[in-house]
């Protein structure tokens, strides 16, 4: 409220105003999430993706249309995230011809997933077919079980 409006501009109204205002909704706020976090979001929650476990592995089955193998990363992130992502641009409009409707997704598509324990980043292999990456993860083979130590008891 400002005021000023009402005929009263006395510098104590003036300090106790600037006191209680709040910030504009033009200011930034320090908790609202950065660009590159919503589109990292957005990119996700339109990739989806199918997990299974095998034996031996893990697959991660993702689909990634009208992407060419070239353009997609697979990464290990923090030794225990995989990340699996792409991105598809706009096709050039040839001169003569304009889109009339545009429904297929075009930009980042991306999906992060935590590699459980047994996961074994040295060992994963990916391949894209029809527009489908699957991302073969193996899996460490099993702890050996510990062996009961056996004290000898002296007697004394």
């Amino acid at each position: 409220m400002d005021f000023r409006i009402m005929g009263l501009d006395s510098p104590f109204l003036q300090t106790l105003h600037y006191m209680m205002d709040l910030p504009d909704d033009t200011e930034k706020t320090p908790n609202a999430p950065s660009r590159a976090y919503v589109r990292d979001a957005k990119a996700m929650a339109a990739t989806p993706a199918d997990i299974k476990e095998y034996p031996k592995s893990y697959v991660f089955i993702v689909d990634m249309p009208g992407l060419k193998s070239g353009d997609i990363k697979v990464q290990v992130e923090d030794d225990n995230v995989l990340l699996i992502s792409g991105e598809r641009k706009r096709e050039e409009e040839k001169e003569g011809a304009k889109y009339v409707r545009m429904e297929r997704r075009v930009g980042k598509f991306m999906r992060k997933f935590v590699l459980p324990e047994n996961a074994n980043t040295d060992a994963i292999t990916a391949e894209c077919q029809d527009g489908v990456v699957t991302v073969t993860v193996e899996k460490l083979p099993p702890p050996e079980p510990k062996k009961p130590k056996t004290i000898e008891v002296k007697i004394a």
